[in-house]
């Protein structure tokens, strides 16, 4: 069922065609379809995750890392560099 369209014709197409031609290829009838898309659209609403609590614990993360930075920040420093020194040589601050 292959029909040559020329440049300038119009094309016009049913709904009817549209289902005859959904339906001999195995698709979903249109409203069958549509009821999936608004379940799977619901769903995933639904499923917004945990972002409060997420936002929290990065918030706490950072305050921990401020809180021994502020208090160990000469101990830290000492740590880093002496951890560095095998690899650049013994030049490290």
């Amino acid at each position: 069922m292959s029909t040559r369209v020329t440049p300038g014709q119009a094309i016009t197409t049913t709904r009817a065609h549209v289902r005859r031609a959904a339906a001999a290829a195995g698709a979903w009838s249109s409203r069958s379809a549509r009821r999936a898309l608004h379940g799977a659209a619901r769903r995933l609403a639904a499923d917004r995750g945990d972002v409060p609590g997420w936002v929290l614990i990065t918030l706490m993360t950072a305050a921990i890392v401020v809180a021994l930075w502020a208090v160990a920040a000469d101990q830290l420093v000492a740590i880093f560099n002496n951890a560095m020194k095998p690899f650049l040589g013994g030049n490290v601050g």
